[in-house]
């Protein structure tokens, strides 16, 4: 069985930090990840995912990323239910963080992620110096040219 999920796109509001009641940080934040077909009015539609990140991990995304940083988020589903103040049983889906990439520069001027392996501790971030355009796309050169042109949707 397989259950992985992997997200780009912008956070919505700054990572909210809390901590469990044994100490373990623990940080949530939504991620706005634009559909890759438009809808019928040629408008392309975004998900709003909510995203949950453990441990030290959740410290250093509290740290780095703010509102309408762009990241990548590695990680699995997880639905939950709850029983909300009125009584009523609430199903909530989010994806739980493994690892997550800072893909644009904050106001450091320096790229950073911060990665960890399931059951194991976090990685602290590790801090990469930039000696390219975040917003050139890597894979430009992957496909042939004119490859697009013959797919049939």
């Amino acid at each position: 069985m397989l259950n992985r999920v992997i997200l780009i796109g912008r956070l919505t509001a700054d990572p909210e930090l809390r901590y469990t009641s044994n100490g373990t940080a623990v940080t949530s934040f939504t991620l706005a990840v634009d559909r890759m077909r438009t809808n019928a009015n040629g408008e392309r539609q975004t998900d709003f995912i909510n995203v949950v990140v453990w441990q030290k991990l959740a410290e250093l995304v509290a740290q780095y990323l703010q509102k309408g940083r762009m990241a990548a988020v590695d990680g699995r589903l997880q639905i939950r239910t709850y029983e909300n103040r009125e009584g009523q049983r609430v199903r909530v889906a989010e994806v739980v963080a493994e690892g997550v990439r800072f893909l644009d520069r904050g106001d450091s001027g320096q790229a950073k992620s911060a990665t960890s392996t399931a059951g194991a501790k976090p990685n602290s971030a590790s801090v990469q110096e930039p000696d390219y355009d975040p917003f050139d796309d890597p894979f430009a050169d992957d496909l042939p040219p004119g490859f697009e042109d013959d797919m049939p949707f």
